[in-house]
């Protein structure tokens, strides 16, 4: 589960297919404020290399950008366990409990591009529509500012993550949704505690079953009462969508929508504020933010597993013959860090082109609402930064505790002063 969960640890096989090194992946992060350590530097340049999973199954490991892109490009590798191939190995997630909505996530077969799944993709972008985005902008401006006064009243030092970061995103996904708002105190806090606030395995089980469950209430009351919400939405976009699936739908946005965004956004205030000649930068000319927020998504890669396929047949990626059934894990750290692609990788540069990143995946499975997360940190930052001139962190950077044992990186608490 996120809060008990063990890192992966894999056996890597390096790049002369002789020598092997049992090394974590993926790879501790021992500087908050830097980018992942990665996983690519121990192994030479080579873009794709073997991999031996814990359990004994042979695969790959992929840290190149172009090998990355190839591979979740390619309708040849699923996401899904498949009969006669081994099932995808994912690490321990809250998502994968016997408690989560199931209507669209335990669906066998290729998930590459199945009829039903496309189906959901489709439905579900037809309803982030530009005027939509466009309605929650102002909105999400309006809740960071609301926020932020909250934050000033609590007074300094305060918890960045608890105060901003994990709430600003639940609320875009309350609203998003269709939450009523007697709801939304008891969904921010559950939702805080499954997200990066849970001290126990226990709590954050716990409040993963009270999301899980409040969302089966949510969609029958959205269907008795539509508004102008994304659920609604899809209910009348097509009336054959069972309860089950629209549950899994809204647990999925949910999912993808908030803990990522929190620390996103948290771990870029911290890098920021690490940079002080970039972030100076940025508060005298904001026409920067949209390239800041590009650059901070590729060197942050908060996403801390995978995503894994499995080959359906043989495939060369790379001069590499993977062979059917075997399993392939991309590294979107890594993949941000190669200098084949990004020169000089490893510094933050706000003025750098970081276009083609894989900070959302790429291929069939690229993330829905990443036009949205770009809003929500692009709204943040700017209004954090203009509301606290003199924001610092109120503790030095290795009191920060980290958080290791989540599919997302990020912080435990992002104490800041001004």
């Amino acid at each position: 589960m996120r809060n008990g969960s063990r890192a992966v640890k894999s056996v890597i096989e390096r790049a002369d297919m002789t020598e092997l090194a049992s090394v974590p992946f993926p790879p501790v992060r021992e500087n908050v404020f830097g980018p992942p350590e990665s996983p690519r530097g121990s192994r030479g340049d080579a873009p794709i290399t073997r991999l031996t999973f814990e359990d004994g199954r042979p695969g790959w490991l992929v840290t190149g950008h172009s090998a990355a892109r190839a591979v979740l490009a390619d309708p040849r590798f699923t996401a899904q366990g498949e009969r006669n191939h081994p099932p995808v190995p994912r690490a321990p997630t809250l998502g994968e409990s016997p408690a989560a909505p199931t209507g669209m996530f335990n669906r066998q077969g290729n998930s590459y591009g199945r009829p039903e799944e496309q189906h959901y993709r489709k439905l579900i972008l037809g309803q982030l529509t530009d005027d939509r985005m466009r309605r929650l902008t102002g909105w999400i401006e309006k809740s960071a500012d609301e926020l932020l006064d909250a934050m000033e009243r609590h007074g300094a030092p305060a918890d960045l993550l608890e105060h901003f970061a994990l709430p600003l995103p639940s609320l875009v996904i309350c609203e998003l949704l269709g939450v009523p708002d007697a709801d939304r105190e008891e969904f921010q806090r559950e939702s805080a505690v499954w997200s990066g606030l849970g001290e126990t395995t226990e709590a954050v089980l716990g409040a993963f079953a009270s999301l899980s469950a409040y969302l089966h209430r949510l969609v029958p009351l959205r269907r008795a009462h539509p508004g102008d919400d994304l659920l609604s939405g899809l209910i009348a976009a097509d009336d054959a969508l069972t309860d089950e699936e629209l549950a899994s739908i809204a647990f999925l946005l949910l999912v993808a929508g908030h803990e990522t965004v929190a620390h996103q956004l948290a771990l870029g205030v911290l890098v920021l504020l690490e940079n002080p000649g970039q972030l100076a930068a940025l508060r005298a000319d904001p026409s920067l933010m949209d390239g800041a927020v590009e650059e901070l998504l590729r060197h942050l890669s908060v996403v801390h597993h995978g995503p894994t396929r499995a080959a359906l047949e043989d495939v060369e990626i790379d001069g590499r013959l993977v062979r059917a059934g075997e399993i392939v894990m991309v590294s979107l750290a890594a993949a941000n860090h190669d200098p084949e692609r990004f020169a000089d990788p490893a510094p933050l540069g706000l003025t750098r082109d970081a276009t083609g990143h894989l900070a959302f995946g790429h291929g069939a499975h690229r993330c829905l609402g990443r036009q949205l997360a770009r809003i929500e940190l692009r709204v943040a930052l700017g209004a954090l930064l203009r509301r606290f001139p003199d924001l610092r962190p109120a503790v030095p950077p290795r009191q920060i505790p980290l958080r290791h044992d989540a599919p997302v990186r990020g912080v435990r608490r992002a104490p800041v002063t001004w």
